[in-house]
């Protein structure tokens, strides 16, 4: 069991915020509150979705804003998803989607309005989550992005349109913590005539560092995030091709954030 979170807000310390300095004759911004969502009629569900869509150069392949509220409602008892926002004031500025499985936390999806970049909304987000991460007793966080090696055309021109860039995301990513899990990984659905997704790469948070992971955690990890939509004998399937995919070795590599997997670089 984890512990609650209803009604939690995270006040970040100052030095993990990164307020730019600003003129003595400027405005200071309202500062960060971070909130956890526990309310599926709460309206930052709706505020969030929209810098989602606003963000994000492929929304359709995210969590829809349309399925928070059910997210929330929770019925699945090995996995406890949560929202957390990002605010300043009363305007939601950004927010996160992850999970607490059961053998480690799994990001689905991170984002900052254009307007609050760089101000330190995502690592304040990110700081929450890996709190309540080590609260569950968790060792760190999964996650897995897009490495421009393996886009198109078409999706670089798509992310050029949306103010966003693959290359700096991987960057930010790998500043925050995450290292590339050095495996063949893909997601089993999503990609052309409904088959695999192959221009992700899986990521991992440790919150107590270390070059390598244990293969098991990342297959365990996977199985359980992908045995809600995928059913349990696909998941379980799935988690196994992985693993024979990666040699059934004991410990894999974690490599810089802002490289691609060995099998990817042959």
């Amino acid at each position: 069991m984890t512990p609650s979170t209803r009604g939690v807000q995270w006040r970040l310390p100052h030095s993990l915020l990164r307020p730019p300095l600003y003129p003595a004759a400027m405005s200071v911004p309202t500062p960060l509150t971070v909130r956890c969502v526990t309310d599926p009629q709460d309206p930052a569900l709706a505020a969030f979705g929209r810098i989602q869509e606003e963000v994000y150069y492929a929304p359709d392949m995210l969590i829809p804003p349309a399925a928070f509220s059910r997210l929330l409602a929770g019925g699945q008892d090995e996995r406890q998803d949560r929202i957390l926002v990002a605010e300043q004031g009363s305007e939601v500025v950004g927010g996160t989607i992850y999970s607490l499985l059961p053998a480690a936390g799994f990001n689905s999806f991170m984002g900052v309005s254009r307007a609050a970049q760089g101000q330190g909304a995502g690592r304040a987000l990110h700081a929450a989550s890996l709190a309540d991460v080590r609260a569950a007793g968790l060792p760190g966080m999964f996650a897995d992005s897009v490495h421009p090696s393996r886009q198109s055309a078409a999706e670089r021109e798509a992310e050029a349109r949306s103010g966003s860039d693959p290359f700096t995301r991987r960057q930010q990513l790998h500043a925050l913590g995450l290292r590339t899990v050095d495996v063949p990984y893909w997601q089993p659905v999503g990609g052309e005539n409904g088959g695999p997704l192959k221009d992700l790469d899986l990521l991992y948070c440790p919150l107590d560092g270390g070059e390598t992971v244990p293969l098991a955690l990342v297959t365990r990890t996977m199985e359980a995030y992908w045995r809600g939509w995928l059913g349990p004998q696909r998941a379980a399937a799935e988690a196994q091709a992985l693993a024979e995919r990666a040699g059934n070795a004991e410990r894999v590599r974690l490599l810089p954030g802002t490289e691609t997997p060995g099998y990817w670089a042959r």
